[in-house]
């Protein structure tokens, strides 16, 4: 039975169990008490398992390195579940002290599997947004990786930041404008527009936007912020319409 088969009060019950049983494996350092919720088939199991770290790390009733000790053990997994979930874990950790987890990104970026790449792009998300200072000056070293993968998960892994605050990151996105690989620049276009439509953030953008050299690209994100103002239109502070009168006012248009 899925998580989410059980009713609210029995999800509550289940939640708890995972947190003790996470709180006992932390404090016995042993990674055997961590696995069965790790490497669960369910999505929500797992989630509340690496939930449970960041609770544990926050409280400071486990001592950090005895947590990070214990995450180690479990990213030697062969499981690629195992692996995902303790990048998640970690995540938690880096919302508020990511040197102490830096490593497990540096060695995960590279895994072979691409759930536990994806988690690490999720993982830097959520870091990046509540912890940006030292993620984002991470994820800047990363920006002309030989591997185009490797660029193109660290562009989409500082999204979430540039949602609030766009002058953050768009001086690491402006270093991808000329990008080699079409897979980096259209995930470069399609992180421009998912930031352009949150509130107070359109008119950063395209100030930005007049100062890129990469004229092509430029337009072809300009036209990507006026279609996710349809295609979000329900989330959008802007209309469509709005979007492209304020673009056609605000962008200075240049020779070919």
């Amino acid at each position: 039975m899925g998580f989410y088969d059980l009713s609210k009060d029995e999800r509550a019950q289940l939640v708890q169990k995972i947190d003790s049983a996470i709180l006992k494996g932390l404090k016995d350092g042993d990674s055997k008490t961590l696995l069965p919720y790790f490497e669960d088939s369910d999505t929500y199991i797992r989630k509340a398992a690496y939930l449970a770290i960041g609770k544990v790390y926050k409280a400071k009733k486990v001592a950090p390195l005895k947590i990070i000790s214990v995450l180690k053990s479990l990213m030697e997994s062969d499981s690629e579940k195992v692996r995902q979930t303790t990048v998640n874990a970690a995540g938690e950790i880096g919302k508020t002290d990511f040197p102490l987890v830096q490593t497990f990104f540096e060695r995960e970026l590279f895994d072979v599997h691409h759930s536990v790449r994806n988690a690490v792009i999720g993982s830097i998300k959520k870091m990046g947004e509540k912890n940006p200072q030292p993620v984002l000056g991470w994820a800047k070293t990363y920006l002309h990786h030989p591997n185009k993968e490797i660029r193109r998960e660290i562009c989409h892994g500082i999204e979430l930041r540039g949602r609030t605050h766009p002058q953050d990151i768009l001086p690491l996105l402006k270093e991808l404008q000329h990008d080699p690989t079409a897979r980096v620049r259209n995930t470069l276009i399609h992180v421009l527009g998912q930031i352009a439509y949150k509130k107070g953030c359109l008119k950063t953008v395209v100030n930005e936007l007049n100062h890129w050299e990469n004229k092509e690209l430029v337009e072809k994100a300009l036209d990507e912020i006026v279609d996710v103002h349809h295609r979000y239109k329900n989330f959008a502070v802007l209309s469509q319409e709005e979007v492209m009168v304020f673009i056609d006012q605000h962008y200075m248009k240049r020779p070919d």
